[in-house]
């Protein structure tokens, strides 16, 4: 240890246990299925808001981080952030506002090296990882455990590559990613990684992993050789606080162009699957950034929309294939969190909820809960004929390509407005490059793709016919796929993906 840590965590189902930051990076989820959450948040004041305003983003990323990580020491944070955002991002601002019109912006995360939004946390989290395992004394290799919907899988992959005592492991949905984004995974290089395909949803593939980490009998035997299991998804607090970093970076930038005033006020209009995302921006603002309204913006799989705007959780519904498949889900692993703070830190009331979740596949808050979440939040979804439209309209209006998650989003933002007429200057959360879904995209430009698209070879032929259309340059990471092969083909029920782990461990196959 560097020194006495201050901020501590807890479970969100049992708050008795209370461990440094470090030990939550190192341990991921918390043995009682509970997510660990910080014991109370920073204040950040408007004059430090300022002063941050005038620093690169790896300097704001830096100071973020370690009011929540305080057993790590100030040197250790910056050196860690530059190495993490100073190479690596195609645009020297990391994370660029860009104005679409007056009063309406959007925040591109999508500059990194897997050109999604995920790269902001997951180009910082190796170093946290594996600077934590020092701290805490671990010995063993760490084995980091992945479900993705898309982009996570891809991001961890290329963050976790080579680095010394891990190894990696990401599970996806089979047929729920698009062609770009398969090819990411399965041609990844690195002699730590393995990637498998999941015979379902991202759900389902979310759901065995969780019962892979509370696999009592599989940890046991992984000890006795040498492994133990770590988490890079957002469930993990170490991928979650980079992600609160550029929400106050946005404002910062709102803030340096002049676009607001010291104090003023900003709405926040996010994709939302798994629901990290907009919990990063709801820790931002209870940290005192001066946030309006966080929407919530969904695509057809709306279990998030309706949990807002009637206070049921039920995803006892169809699930959906869409032309936004990281937003593909029923099960939003992070608002788990948002319960705790909303019901009053009351671990025993949330083990209740997901008790009733894991059950029955419902719960319902009660109305002061729901109260004070809609003072908040807002939530609304879009069609997937929407979707088209709208980044259609987008590019013809406004000479600005946008990816589908990104059209979810905005078409919700605008809605929210006219339903609203809330005029607050807003941002709308820019997720991945429109060329991780090609053929999408070129379908809403009204230039579809002849024959369709069947292959991952197709899906990458399809980034010189977007760039063609668009007059848009293809970002490096993903030029660099063209002529690439998979490397990983297998593909395994959701009931043998423990084997899946333990051969990729151990060679042997689990009983």
């Amino acid at each position: 240890m560097t020194g006495e840590a201050h901020m501590l965590y807890q479970s969100t189902r049992n708050d008795r246990n209370k461990i440094t930051g470090a030990e939550a990076i190192v341990r991921g989820l918390s043995s009682d299925g509970g997510l660990y959450v910080p014991e109370s948040f920073p204040e950040v004041t408007q004059e430090t808001v300022t002063k941050l305003a005038a620093m690169p983003y790896h300097e704001r990323a830096a100071f973020i981080t370690g009011l929540y990580l305080d057993d790590f020491n100030a040197d250790e944070l910056s050196r860690f952030a530059s190495d993490a955002y100073t190479s690596g991002f195609d645009d020297p601002a990391v994370a660029p506002l860009k104005k679409l019109s007056e009063g309406t912006y959007f925040l591109e995360l999508w500059h990194g090296p897997t050109c999604a939004f995920k790269d902001m946390a997951l180009q910082l989290l190796p170093h946290l990882l594996t600077a934590s395992l020092k701290k805490t004394g671990e010995t063993r290799e760490v084995c980091i455990l992945v479900a993705t919907s898309g982009d996570t899988g891809k991001a961890a992959l290329e963050g976790f590559r080579d680095v010394p005592g891990t190894r990696i492991m990401v599970f996806y949905p089979r047929d729920g990613v698009s062609d770009v984004q398969k090819l990411q995974m399965t041609s990844q290089a690195g002699g730590n990684v393995n990637v498998v395909a999941v015979e379902g949803n991202f759900d389902d593939a979310q759901t065995g992993v969780k019962a892979i980490f509370s696999d009592t009998e599989l940890s046991s035997m992984l000890d006795s050789r040498g492994y133990f299991l770590s988490s890079a998804n957002s469930i993990n607090w170490g991928r979650l606080v980079p992600q609160i970093v550029y929400y106050f970076s946005a404002y910062c930038d709102l803030l340096k162009n002049g676009c607001i005033k010291p104090g003023g006020k900003v709405n926040f209009c996010v994709p939302t699957g798994n629901f990290g995302n907009i919990l990063a921006a709801y820790y931002a603002s209870r940290m005192g950034l001066p946030v309006n309204k966080l929407i919530c913006a969904s695509n057809r799989n709306d279990v998030l929309t309706q949990f807002i705007n009637t206070g049921v959780y039920d995803r006892n519904r169809p699930f959906y294939t869409t032309a936004s498949p990281s937003m593909d889900i029923l099960v939003s692993s992070n608002l788990e969190r948002l319960l705790y703070e909303m019901s009053g830190k009351d671990g025993g009331t949330v083990a209740d909820y997901m008790q009733a979740l894991s059950a029955g596949g419902v719960y319902a808050i009660p109305d002061p809960v729901k109260r004070e979440i809609n003072r908040m939040f807002a939530g609304g979804y879009c069609s997937e004929p929407d979707t088209m439209k709208t980044i259609n309209d987008v590019f013809y209006d406004h000479d600005y390509l946008i990816d589908t998650h990104t059209a979810v989003a905005y078409k919700v933002l605008c809605d929210y407005k006219k339903d609203t007429g809330d005029d607050t200057p807003s941002v709308v959360v820019s997720t991945a490059s429109a060329f991780k879904f090609c053929d999408s995209v070129l379908d809403a430009l009204s230039k579809p793709v002849s024959g369709g698209v069947n292959s991952a070879s197709c899906g990458v032929e399809l980034l010189d016919k977007l760039a063609e259309v668009t007059g848009t340059g293809i970002p490096a990471p993903l030029a660099a796929l063209k002529g690439s092969a998979a490397r990983f083909n297998a593909s395994v029920p959701v009931g043998s993906m423990k084997e899946a782990v333990t051969e990729f461990l151990t060679g042997l196959t689990a009983g």
